[in-house]
């Protein structure tokens, strides 16, 4: 059995970060930006690069003006509608609005040049980059090569899991991270150790770029050189070049064999900076020891401190240092100008400099009774206790670090200097509070960014201010000087009591200048963050409801701590109907206009300057049909009521309708003429498409840019107007630039550019450049304006971009027809595509609709989307193109200085009627796919630019300001027709026809597109480690997690210890509650278990009970295990509940209300570490038992069989009376249920040892495997087939494949998958596993024929496409196995090789095909059969 393995989410968080100048874009000198909300800057301040597992993604952080807030902006509105005259001069108080004559004194204008010049900025990520990698991400470091010298870009090291190191750097020509060595250890000695799986590799660099470093197993470092002068090429090595390779032969350093033979264990080491040679600081621990050992060994971590010789590949020792605390956690250097290294423990922060001088402060009482190292004497009174463990730290100033706890605290530690010397240190109190961290650095200028891989990663400013103080002695006393900026959003609500509130209290003013004395003071805010939604904990199929429409919606327990909830999945775009609109039609078309009475002054028109900041609602809709012939089109407005009532009935089908002359008329484009109507649908102007006396072909689009109107025929011909404001009327325009008349197009549309990044570069050496002296200036005049441009695609797939009001050619291309990874000008005069005798018949790979349309969300951006005839989509995405010292040639006049970058490229299937089909019912049949732009404001904060794909495949393509372009499924069978509208008042509506119907609709709230699909959160404000969907009451159960005070009793209950002093507390341990859900995610009932028991395994189980006339029951069954202290065994027990209804309360507005009963709790010798149900019986596991129990009487478990097994069940999985066992370290067991006799029948096994962490039952096709997942990530497909040889008459499970998955998965669901047009018997099984990543992934299966197929392709794919970071795709999923000669591999696609496919150029595609024997159709097809998420 074969399958395929996708992966439906990337890892959500942030593991590695780091920050450089990566792109030009932070090159450029950073002007303040413009408050126009149109122009967006491309100055960056830097690039920040983050990594979780296998995902890679590049952010520029830039400063973006403040957006308006909805207050202003009706008052600018209201101020724009005041007579003009009457408003204030600047400089002048205002008078009161209302007419009273009170001067408002807080209304006076500002007259100043500051806001003019500097306005009020606000930082913020913008995503540029996202890369899916073949490896596994252990590090991130940023380096300076010679050749950063000369394009003042830094470089990208990335380390991996198996002992690689990838040096990037960012191609401004191909806008993408390219290559440019890998250095890989994979084989070196240290690597071959047996517990080298578990090591976790640490990627440092050289604050100079010298060299960087990356930890091996067995105490060792592999260093790789970098030159970083003329010298170092000249000491290093004479024949190499640095241009070519930028680096040094790199080498194996064994600490313990050639630095120190003292060096074991090591903990962590960093490069120090202020050094000539690079200076490496090592933690190690030469003898081990831990807590029950302090007796014997205690202070038994060291630091080493030597420098690094990189020529003599000597290492001279500069310090050492013993008694440190044995719990050491990591080092992070100090500036040079404090010297040495800042040591975190676990109950202290040390400080130790090159002179082995340590300052110690303790943070608990725990410090002096596991360390004899002195320390600080730390005050009690008010003092907080602080656990270290899992804490990062970070210098925010030369003497001011932050520690984050694992909670996320944000503490401040500030270093008190003694001339040169480090005297003591002083703990201040926690200012605020972020998700808990996993990475915290230090960026460019005021900038701390703190990443974590349980919620949001946060960029926050630290701003240094010089503040007064009275006293000499409060810089001495008052602690770190650190607070958080007043009405800022980190402060800490719920902990404000505890730590009191986070503003600066008032300090008096000083009467004598020379007497005032100041101190810098860290003000902390908050600028942006990255969403994440934290680790996958469990997760099950619900019924969400969106509107009144029912759709399967995945519930995942995720996050951690303060940080847990849950995260909702849909497939589609969630959106709700708010209304039915059958009265306005609009099978073949909708359109929402806003139109406005012309002013007149004199009889000529006077249009007031619109606002920018306030666009005018719709009040006018278009709905167009085919049926009754020749077609009828509908003009509506809104009634009082909300209603549609028809104003206007037109005959004939309508193409396109646009507002006109600034939105004072209405341009009406018919199959056969061209309309002009007033603002009240009567005609003004009728240009019937006509040639001579004869009727010209139908129009079948058209684009409409005011002042500008292009239409395109079945005969792809095509027709330009241009309107005339002044008599309000349009007239044709001239196209003889362009080429005959006869000229065939087959695609086209305007492009209104807002951006100011299309530009174009005049050719100096054209005869027509130096005729026209106007040109240069009226470039000059208008490049901060919007300006318009004419795009068209000719038959032979050649792109063309002229410029407008003057018709001239900037942009020619025909890499677009094979869907290139780049377009670019290829300086091509205007070509030839006169008309074909017999006439040409459309193509599959035919351009059917392009269109550019900014896509974004704060600074929308421009992107090319191009939709092929055989369903292919790609969107490119604009971008300036680089001063370039290639000529133009003479027949080219200018050229546009942009090119476009492919961004995302999907496949869909296409299905073509017959061409000979022209009847009315085959018109009104035929399915229309368009890309129609839309802009949103789902919420008053936010708007967001994209574009709607009509057809059989309905897409929103849309794009946030932290990820990528996304198409998304609508949900809907079939669009015909699509248009935003803010007809009813809201910007956040949409109008479309499917077939339902005409229907009104919205997004629902709160959506979230930052992910890879749509999603929801719902915070709780805790964790849960299991979740279930009750089928019968429509509910959902969950065990939630809370660490509890845990204490030891006696037999005669006495407290065997307590505190003794108050920063000393009880340890931690985890108590659950059980909790029921209503659908809208509101608690309506519990279960608290003891405050030392917690829950391991949660199921909905079918048991058998008299109660009901089927016999059977859902209920709900725990496995919980019981903490009783290190000194006793655990236990466990198992409890059985039931969801009852009860009456509900009068006082809630809920029609139905249920309750949670517990039915019988039964006590077990040993953790019960899983539950299910088999053939109406409940199945437990308790220690290395497992038990089979009947319910009997809807009050207690009867024992009816029981099997002896493992060590420690993880999971077990029925099917029928079919039942798997999964075990920690007996791997995987198969076995069968009778009921007369009652017996568990072992039917085979796993003969190796393996710790499964989930095992699932996968069929198909009448074919059953057994699928599991170790701790290692490893995914093994097992079948029991008893006639084989190998399986010794069946008693052994057969290994058939075996497929690193990246990372392990504990919880999974399967689900029915069903092939369209297909009768079978039994639908597939489709698994899909959430991890603790955060990841998504599915398990699906392949048939015999599609399989080899793929196998082939992925084999091409593997040898024959550049793979970011030089990885090798198909190493990456070879799983080690000991017992086999060759690897397992055979059995499962790897779904993110296979998905690349699809985003490489057509000619490409057909190239690879071609080799294996295939098509690309045949291909997509295949690729499209297995993909979507469920």
């Amino acid at each position: 059995m074969q399958a395929l393995h996708q992966e439906i989410l990337p890892p959500s968080g942030v593991e590695f970060a780091t920050t450089l100048k990566l792109t030009p874009s932070t090159l450029q000198e950073v002007s303040p930006p413009s408050t126009s909300q149109d122009q967006p800057s491309r100055c960056a301040l830097y690039n920040l690069v983050v990594a979780r597992a296998n995902i890679l993604r590049v952010f520029e952080v830039k400063e973006d003006p403040v957006p308006i807030s909805p207050q202003l902006e009706d008052e600018r509105q209201r101020r724009a509608d005041v007579r003009r005259g009457t408003e204030a001069v600047e400089g002048e108080v205002e008078m009161d609005g209302q007419g009273e004559g009170f001067i408002n004194m807080g209304s006076v204008k500002f007259t100043g040049s500051r806001d003019s010049v500097h306005p009020p900025t606000i930082t913020r990520f913008h995503f540029v980059r996202e890369y899916r990698l073949h490896g596994t991400v252990t590090g991130l470091e940023s380096i300076r090569i010679m050749s950063s010298y000369e394009d003042r870009l830094d470089r990208l090291l990335v380390s991996f899991r198996d002992a690689k190191i990838a040096l990037l750097e960012w191609s401004a020509s191909l806008h993408d991270l390219i290559t440019v060595s890998i250095h890989t250890y994979e084989r070196a000695p240290q690597l071959l150790s047996l517990d080298a799986a578990l090591f976790r590799s640490e990627l440092r660099t050289d604050p100079a770029s010298r060299c960087a470093a990356l930890s091996l197993p067995k105490d060792a470092l592999a260093v790789l050189p970098f030159y970083q002068s003329q010298a170092d090429l000249d000491v290093m090595d004479q024949d190499f070049r640095a241009r070519d390779v930028p680096y040094s032969p790199s080498f194996v350093l064994d600490l313990a064999a050639e630095v120190d033979e003292h060096i074991r264990n090591v903990v962590d080491f960093v490069f120090l900076p202020g050094f000539n040679n690079p200076t490496v600081a090592v933690l190690f621990q030469a003898q081990q020891t831990w807590t029950g050992r302090l007796k014997e060994f205690k202070d038994t971590m060291s630091l080493y401190i030597f420098t690094l010789d990189l020529v003599s590949r000597t290492y001279p020792a500069i310090t050492k240092v013993d008694g440190l605390p044995y719990d050491c956690l990591s080092l992070i250097p100090c500036s040079s100008a404090l010297g040495g290294v800042v040591i975190l423990t676990s109950n202290a922060v040390i400080h130790v400099d090159q002179a082995t001088r340590r300052v110690a402060l303790s943070v608990n009482g725990w410090q002096p009774r596991v360390s004899d190292m002195p320390t600080l004497p730390t005050p009690l009174v008010g003092m907080r206790e602080l656990r270290l463990e899992g804490a990062r730290m970070a210098f925010v100033e030369e003497r001011t670090l932050f520690v984050v706890l694992v909670d996320g605290t944000i503490v401040p530690f500030e270093f008190v200097v003694d001339g040169k010397v480090v005297s003591r240190l002083v703990v201040g109190k926690a200012l605020a509070q972020t998700a808990p961290p996993m990475v915290v650095r230090k960026v460019h200028g005021e900038h701390l960014f703190v990443g974590s891989m349980v919620g949001p990663s946060v960029l926050l400013r630290t701003a240094s201010v010089e503040e007064p103080v009275t006293d000499a002695d409060d810089m001495a006393t008052s602690g770190p000087a650190a607070v958080v900026d007043a009405g800022n959003s980190m402060d800490m609500d719920d902990d404000d009591d505890i730590y009191g509130p986070s503003s600066p209290d008032p300090l008096p003013s000083t009467s004598t200048a020379p007497s005032a004395k100041t101190r810098t003071v860290i003000h902390l805010s908050l600028c942006d963050s990255l969403p994440a939604y934290g680790p996958i904990t469990d997760l099950t199929f619900a019924l969400g409801k969106n509107g009144d429409r029912f759709v399967p919606e995945l519930v995942a327990a995720t996050g951690s701590a303060l940080l847990g909830g849950f995260t909702l999945f849909q497939r589609d775009l969630p959106t709700r109907t708010k209304r039915k609109l059958h009265a306005i039609g609009g099978a073949r078309g909708l359109w929402s206009l806003p139109v406005r009475t012309a002013v007149k002054v004199n009889g000529v028109p006077y249009d007031r300057p619109a606002n920018p900041y306030h666009a005018e609602n719709d009040s006018l809709i278009l709905g167009t049909d085919v049926i009754p012939s020749p077609g009828f089109s509908r003009f509506g407005t809104r009634t009082p009521k909300g209603d549609i009532t028809i104003t206007t009935r037109v005959q004939g089908v309508t193409v396109g309708a646009s507002s006109f002359f600034q939105g004072t008329a209405i341009l009406h484009v018919l199959s056969n003429a061209i309309r002009v109507l007033e603002p009240d649908c009567t005609e003004r102007q009728i240009i019937k498409d006509m040639e001579g006396n004869n009727q010209r072909p139908k129009i079948k689009y058209c684009s409409i840019c005011d002042p500008f109107v292009f239409i395109l025929r079945e005969d792809d011909t095509i027709g330009l107007f241009i309107g005339e404001p002044e008599r309000g009327k349009i007239r044709r325009k001239d196209m003889s630039p362009m080429g005959e008349k006869t000229s065939r197009y087959i695609a086209g549309s305007f492009f209104n550019d807002t951006t100011g990044m299309f530009k174009t570069r005049a050719n100096e050496n054209a005869p027509a450049a130096n005729g026209d002296a106007t040109s240069t200036l009226q470039v000059a005049m208008t490049a901060g304006q919007k300006t318009q441009w004419l795009m068209l695609c000719r038959p032979q797939g050649v792109v063309e971009i002229w410029t407008l009001p003057k018709l001239t050619l900037a942009f020619s291309t025909t890499a677009i027809a094979s869907l290139k990874n780049l377009l670019v000008d290829s300086f091509d005069p205007p070509a030839l595509s006169l008309p074909q005798d017999p006439p040409r018949k459309p193509q599959d790979l035919d351009i059917e609709q392009i269109l550019i349309s900014p896509i974004g969300e704060t600074e929308p951006w421009p992107y090319l989307l191009v939709f092929l005839r055989c369903g292919q989509l790609a969107v490119y995405q604009a971008l300036p193109m680089e001063p370039s010292s290639e000529p133009i040639p003479p027949s080219r006049t200018c050229t546009l200085a942009v090119k476009f970058a492919k961004t995302i490229s999907s496949a869909f299937e296409i299905q073509h009627p017959e061409e000979q089909e022209t009847s009315t019912l085959a018109e009104h049949r035929r399915i229309s796919r368009q890309l129609i732009p839309f802009s949103t404001s789902p919420t008053p904060d936010m708007t967001l630019c994209g574009v709607f794909l009509t057809g059989e495949n309905p897409s929103w393509i849309v794009q946030t300001d932290k990820a990528s372009v996304k198409v998304i499924p609508s949900g809907h069978a079939v669009v015909h027709a699509f248009t935003a509208t803010s007809l009813w008042g809201w910007k956040g509506d949409f109008l479309l026809y499917s077939d339902e119907g005409p229907t009104l609709f919205e997004w629902m709230p709160d959506v979230d597109l930052n992910l890879g699909m749509p999603s929801r959160h719902i915070p709780q404000g805790r964790s849960y480690t299991n979740v279930v969907f009750e089928p019968t009451s429509g509910l959902l159960v969950a065990a939630s997690l809370v660490e509890s005070q845990f204490s030891s009793y006696d037999e005669e209950g006495n407290e065997m210890w307590a505190p003794d002093t108050p920063n000393v507390s009880y340890p931690a341990s985890e108590s659950s509650a059980l909790e029921l859900f209503s659908s809208d995610f509101i608690a309506i009932d519990g279960y608290e278990f003891a405050s030392n028991e917690f829950v391991n395994s949660l199921a909905c189980v079918s048991l058998e009970t008299l109660s009901t006339e089927s016999g059977h029951k859902d209920f709900i069954s725990v496995g919980t295990t019981i903490n009783r202290g290190e000194d006793l065994a655990v236990k466990g027990a198992t409890y059985v509940f039931e969801i009852v209804e009860v009456v509900p309360d009068p006082g809630l507005a809920m029609k139905r209300s249920f309750k949670l009963r517990l039915r019988c709790r039964d006590e077990a010798k040993g953790p019960v570490t899983a539950v299910c149900g088999i053939d109406g019986y409940l199945v437990s596991s308790m220690g290395q038992k497992i038990f089979v129990r009947a319910f009997d009487l809807d009050e207690r478990l009867v024992g009816v069989a029981f099997l002896d097994v493992g060590v420690y069940v993880t999971t077990m999985r029925a099917l029928k009376n079919l039942l798997i066992i999964g075990d920690a370290v007996k791997s995987v067991w198969f076995v069968a249920f009778q009921e007369d006799p009652y017996k568990l029948v072992i039917l085979a096994k796993d003969p190796h040892r393996g710790s499964v962490t989930a095992a699932d039952f996968f069929f198909a096709d009448e074919q059953l495997s057994i699928v599991t997942c170790d701790e290692e990530g490893a995914i093994r497909m097992y079948e029991f087939d008893p006639e084989s040889p190998e399986s010794n008459k069946g008693q052994k499970l057969l290994c058939r494949t075996e497929f690193h998955g990246q990372s392990e998965y504990r919880s999974s669901v399967t689900i029915a998958r069903r092939m369209k047009g297909e009768d079978m018997v039994a639908p597939q099984a489709k698994l899909i596993c959430g991890h603790p990543d955060g990841s998504l992934t599915a398990l699906v299966p392949v048939d015999d024929t599609t399989f080899k197929r793929l196998h082939l392709l992925q084999g091409q794919l593997t040898r024959n496409v550049q793979h970011v970071a030089g990885l090798n795709p198909r190493a990456f999923r070879i799983v080690r196995n000991d017992y086999v000669s060759k690897p397992l591999s055979y059995g499962i696609l790897d779904g993110r090789l296979l998905t690349s496919f699809e985003d490489l150029p057509l000619i490409r595609q057909s190239e690879i095909t071609r080799q294996i024997g295939t098509e690309r159709t045949t291909v997509l097809h295949d690729l499209n059969e297995l993909g979507g998420s469920w």
